[in-house]
């Protein structure tokens, strides 16, 4: 089983379950030595008739923070925690979002688009949905670009989620473009396992396989929304297999500035 995973979410996102002490003692059953917890993050919409149903609410952030310190506290002879969180960079909300963050001991970013513009703009845009115009990938890879410029995430989740049913060359050449986006900011991409669990269009051979040609940094992550998850070795395998059949190195490890 894996090393080291950074991306697992817990029921204050509103579509997880489980508590924190099963995902850990899960965790440790299976042989994971460092367990990062990544939660979707709250974001500040300033917005009086918008309240997102799909992440955790900016009034649960402290209780997140206090459990997860807790439980590292009491777990730290036999498994290493972080407290993460898995944002998306929504150009109009982010700063402002990131200031309300700034108040707790958040370890680490993980950055996961998973909306075109933001959620008040285009509620029901998500990137999972299959779409034939170029124009949605754009603005997709437009919106990881600028969210690189503006942060030092610890990674980018599940950079293949872009589900285009499109002619094929479109698709390498968007996908070259947000390849070439993650070697110039060094940043590891994720082969994601509830993609594999969830039998979704990622991991998507074509993306790993440009991917492997660009010798980008890789990570898996188990993405996990419940306690099973966390050891599913099949899923594991699986990611382990598209490692190799595109030359890619996984990063088992990750250096949290």
């Amino acid at each position: 089983m894996m090393y080291a995973n950074y991306h697992s979410h817990t029921f204050r996102c509103h579509h997880a379950s489980g508590t924190e002490r099963e995902y850990i003692e899960e965790a440790i059953k299976s042989g994971i030595r460092i367990l990062g917890f990544s939660d979707h993050s709250p974001y500040i919409f300033n917005r009086g008739d918008y309240y997102s149903n799909y992440r955790m609410r900016p009034e649960e952030t402290e209780d997140y923070v206090r459990v997860l310190s807790d439980l590292r506290d009491e777990y730290k002879n036999d498994i290493e925690i972080h407290i993460g969180l898995e944002i998306e960079y929504y150009p109009l909300y982010f700063r402002q979002t990131m200031d309300f963050l700034s108040q707790f001991p958040i370890e680490y970013y993980i950055l996961g688009q998973h909306n075109l513009a933001s959620e008040t703009e285009m509620p029901l845009s998500w990137p999972g949905h299959p779409s034939p115009d170029p124009a949605k990938f754009d603005l997709y890879i437009n919106e990881i670009e600028e969210g690189l410029s503006k942060y030092n995430f610890l990674y980018l989740a599940h950079p293949d989620l872009m589900n285009f049913t499109g002619d094929a060359e479109t698709y390498k050449e968007k996908c070259t473009r947000l390849c070439d986006l993650a070697k110039k900011a060094d940043i590891p991409v994720e082969i994601n396992l509830l993609g594999i669990r969830a039998k979704r269009n990622y991991p998507n051979e074509i993306f790993w396989k440009i991917a492997g040609e660009k010798n980008l940094r890789t990570v898996i992550g188990i993405d996990a929304h419940d306690v099973e998850s966390i050891s599913n070795e099949a899923a594991y395998r699986q990611a382990l297999d598209i490692a190799v059949r595109n030359g890619l190195k996984i990063e088992e490890t990750l250096e949290i500035k």
